[in-house]
């Protein structure tokens, strides 16, 4: 598939980047990692040349920016750069122009990735180029959500603005709140009334699967060169979370609603999305946009090989892109994440142990294990086996509610 690749590869973060390292290091690819640790199971990887230890999280975006501009020196060739996590693909982005002297990426439009990113300014594009979202409000105090509740329908979401925020602070991501009451006292608990944080969303009914994921890959003229949608079976946490497993279905109304969106705001590169089908207008919702890799991208591997990240890889060096497609029904499967949400929903009673079982059956492909790579699978099962039990069994024991947003 790649004739030449002797041009290296930097990937930002090592822990959500296995799948690249594997993908890419299968062909030969010099595959290098920047982390805030170097005891991640995917720097175990057989596949992965180094890493370079750095706190992206903790560093100011220009002191990452300059640390970058170090490993491009150390590393050589001009390397392609490729972020997992909204934190590097921002730095990256607000410096996309010094790095392109030592990195080839995508150069998208200046603010587009952080627009994105930004649930309220996302929501903005949204309504400007008549993309189905979810209703959604930006209260900017308690006055403002006191409103809203005695004019809403419940439940109601509550989510955050900047995820990476809340996490900080300790706080849920995404809350279900009943009633007026539980909405309010969600609210004092988890905003930050100095910079305010949380936004409410309309209330989508519906299941895990009734989440759709467009991953895809958009060249210098923001023509998409390869793509794949898929729908999630299950999520960590139970219906609040990423996938945990997921199936691939081609869903034309997705892919359309995706591409004509891109091609409208110019973007470049790889795209991660989610949509959630309202069956009581009949219209997919675009719930989240990731301008960077996706933690489930191998669900989408085409029956030739191809997947986003070797689409990014083949045309920022030149070489021709095969058309390709991805068979419906792959399944793809995390494996602690999805053994931590059957210990869940079993213990609220909803899923049991045959029924997962079966489920697992016809997985293609897991993030974790892989015969010609066992080490990060080992280094999981001994570090996080025990992680994964408590919170699960502890999840079990609270018992969970099924929300409706992703």
């Amino acid at each position: 598939m790649i004739a030449d690749a002797s041009t290296p590869v930097v990937v930002m973060k090592i822990s959500l980047g296995l799948g690249l390292i594997r993908s890419l290091g299968r062909l030969g690819v010099p595959v290098y990692a920047v982390h805030d640790r170097d005891d991640s199971a995917a720097a175990r990887s057989r596949y992965l040349r180094d890493a370079f230890v750095w706190d992206v999280d903790g560093a100011p975006s220009r002191a990452t920016a300059d640390f970058l501009l170090d490993v491009a020196r150390r590393v050589g060739g001009r390397p392609i750069l490729v972020t997992t996590d909204d934190v590097s693909t921002m730095a990256v982005a607000d410096h996309q122009a010094a790095l392109a002297e030592a990195f080839r990426l995508p150069l998208q439009p200046d603010g587009l990735a952080r627009a994105l990113s930004d649930k309220r300014a996302m929501a903005e594009l949204c309504r400007r180029h008549g993309i189905p979202t979810p209703d959604t409000e930006f209260p900017s105090s308690r006055a403002d959500v006191e409103r809203f509740a005695a004019e809403t329908q419940f439940p109601v979401v509550l989510k955050a603005i900047d995820g990476g925020r809340m996490d900080q602070r300790g706080g849920e991501r995404t809350v279900i709140a009943e009633d007026a009451g539980a909405l309010l006292l969600a609210y004092d608990r988890l905003e930050d009334p100095a910079q305010p944080n949380l936004m409410l969303q309309q209330y989508i009914p519906g299941d895990p699967s009734s989440v759709w994921m467009f991953n895809g890959y958009f060249d210098e003229r923001s023509e998409c060169r390869f793509a794949a949608i898929g729908r999630k079976l299950r999520q960590s946490p139970p219906y609040t979370g990423m996938t945990s497993l997921g199936v691939c279905a081609h869903n034309p109304t997705v892919d359309e609603l995706t591409r004509r969106f891109m091609r409208a705001l110019g973007y470049r590169g790889i795209l991660d999305c989610g949509y959630r089908y309202d069956a009581r207008d009949g219209r997919y919702k675009l719930l989240d946009v990731n301008p960077r890799l996706g933690g489930t991208f191998r669900l989408f591997v085409g029956e030739r090989g191809v997947d986003v990240a070797r689409a990014l890889y083949l045309d920022l060096t030149g070489q021709q892109i095969p058309a390709d497609r991805v068979r419906d029904g792959r399944k793809w499967l995390m494996e602690p994440y999805d053994v931590r949400t059957f210990l869940a929903l079993r213990g609220d009673g909803r899923l049991g142990a045959r029924r997962w079982a079966r489920s697992l059956r016809g997985v293609d492909e897991a993030a974790f294990f892989a015969a010609d790579d066992l080490a990060p699978f080992v280094a999981m099962a001994l570090l996080g086996a025990g992680t994964a039990l408590h919170r699960g069994l502890r999840l079990g024991r609270v018992g969970v509610r099924e929300p409706s947003i992703y």
